[in-house]
């Protein structure tokens, strides 16, 4: 009798250690309900519409199964503190499933103003780190620097200048012909203060500065096969002392930097993690540790020490040349475009 109370005991504590799982979807979701299901199963049984929403409902060691229904998350999130946290033998977890977190915000055509010969432009909400997106995909930028003449512009490229974003058409169209986005949210997924957090198959895009900031005081995060891409600053942030280890993730198209660390960071780059050099540097580097392939990394021998597109704005437009990739050996490569295999 004793034996089958101890062995139920034992039982119920290690389901409890199991953490629980708070589902998301955002077509049949609905923040209204408990979250406790993948599919609607009764008027308070199913998932969350929003990731915030999954979020604020979990505790230490839960895990936010993202649903992938074609159609993009449009929202921040943060993982703060030790509710968001686990422990090394169960994480915190957070399931992407190949799902797309999107800070794009869309650019009414009435905002544009023609210029001359098919340009148009617009004022900018923000002078630092802002990218046009054409059709869904980051737009062909030519680099614009600060107490310099505007480039000129050919059909369906685009520059930031002096506060303004200037925007070629095609002949016979203006900007009411095309999907126009700009980076709009600031971060996608912001990191502060916790511990043993592993996110896995999350695709994030579209953000003004960051795709994920591990900010300060995280440890032990892994971030396994996720994707970000098409970021106004970097794909990937990490600063402070923080711990970060990239597994099998994708890093391309953001406008200033693939992988950006500072302060007394440590990011381990592992099992083919891939920094793609088309749009901007594999790495800025103002700091911290850097282990790619059980090797520590340096700066290859051609790249100059400075990197780009990293500084403060005064206001005026951009830095120089800010967002282009020095014209190293790897920069001059040909390199894929994230946005090609969607």
């Amino acid at each position: 009798m004793r034996l089958a109370v101890l062995s139920t005991m034992l039982l119920c504590s290690s389901t409890a250690a199991l953490g629980a799982d708070h589902f998301v979807n955002n077509v049949t979701g609905d923040d209204r309900r408990n979250g406790s299901q993948p599919k609607v199963s009764s008027e308070n049984d199913g998932p969350f519409r929003t990731i915030g929403r999954g979020l604020r409902a979990a505790q230490s060691g839960d895990r936010v199964v993202i649903a992938n229904t074609g159609i993009n998350y449009r929202e921040s999130i943060t993982l703060q503190a030790g509710r968001h946290s686990g422990i090394p033998t169960q994480p915190f977890r957070v399931v992407g499933n190949g799902a797309i977190l999107d800070g794009t915000s869309s650019i009414h055509p009435r905002v544009w103003k023609f210029v001359k010969e098919g340009e148009y432009r617009y004022r900018t909400p923000r002078f630092n780190y802002e990218m046009l997106y054409v059709e869904g995909k980051p737009g062909n930028r030519v680099p614009a620097s600060r107490n310099k003449p505007r480039p000129k512009l050919e059909p369906l490229q685009w520059c930031h200048h002096n506060g303004y974003m200037y925007f070629r058409v095609e002949d016979g169209k203006t900007p009411e012909d095309y999907d126009l986005a700009q980076t709009g949210l600031t971060v996608g997924v912001t990191l502060y203060e916790v511990r043993h957090i592993l996110i896995s198959d999350l695709i994030v895009q579209g953000f003004q500065l960051d795709g994920f900031n591990a900010h300060e005081g995280v440890f032990g995060l892994r971030m396994l096969g996720v994707t970000a891409r098409g970021n106004g600053r970097s794909g990937i942030s990490i600063g402070g002392a923080s711990r970060v280890t990239l597994d099998a993730c994708l890093s391309g198209n953001n406008g200033a930097a693939q992988l950006r660390t500072e302060g007394f960071s440590k990011t381990e780059l592992m099992n083919k993690t891939d920094l793609i050099d088309n749009t901007a540097p594999r790495i800025v580097h103002r700091g911290g540790e850097i282990i790619e392939n059980g090797m520590r990394w340096r700066p290859p021998a051609d790249d100059e020490p400075e990197q780009p597109g990293d500084g403060p704005d005064d206001g005026r437009g951009d830095g120089p040349d800010e967002g282009q990739p020095k014209k190293t050996a790897t920069a001059r490569r040909a390199k894929r475009d994230l946005f090609e295999t969607r």
